[in-house]
């Protein structure tokens, strides 16, 4: 009977507070996959001394989608004497977001004397999302980015001129 009286309960509830829509003029060109691991740690210490019992450590992965590209609209173009010139702002990182159905735990140890809060929760999320960017543009996303825009704006410009008869040239702003 005490092992049917005994229950974990949870709860969520979720209610939209505020929603707003905004026009966005990106091209995405390339996207990194990025599996990061955290390690998020706390305790309580005395005179530099971790007291114990005192320690919470939760290791985990997220899946990370970081995504490259352009504004769209500061990409200028022009024709002239035979030559359009494409001119393509600075590649940069328009994304990065975490796959939840990915999310894997690997060690839970949770203190009741220090449990890891929700603000710390989150900056360590924020900190896996900016290790997940770093990795990506240290592994060459931000250049495969520019040559994957060339490339389709290169199908872009075929569909309307013909490029036998044309020159086409990027350059950066």
């Amino acid at each position: 009977a005490v092992a049917f009286g005994m229950q974990s309960p949870h709860s969520s509830e979720q209610k939209t507070t505020r929603i707003g829509f905004e026009d966005l003029g990106e091209l995405a060109t390339q996207a990194a996959y990025c599996t990061e691991v955290n390690v998020t740690e706390a305790s309580r210490e005395l005179f530099g001394w971790t007291i114990p019992f005192t320690q919470s450590k939760y290791i985990y992965s997220y899946d990370v989608v970081v995504k490259a590209g352009f504004d769209f609209g500061d990409i200028q173009w022009n024709v002239a004497d035979g030559v359009i010139t494409v001119r393509l702002p600075e590649t940069r990182i328009l994304s990065s977001e975490l796959d939840l159905d990915s999310f894997q735990v690997y060690h839970e140890a949770e203190s009741i004397f220090r449990p890891i809060t929700l603000e710390e929760n989150n900056q360590a999320l924020a900190d896996l999302k900016q290790a997940a960017e770093e990795n990506a543009v240290a592994n060459g996303l931000l250049e495969s980015a520019r040559s994957n825009a060339e490339d389709i704006l290169t199908g872009f410009f075929a569909n309307a001129y013909d490029l036998n008869e044309y020159e086409l040239r990027f350059t950066e702003h």
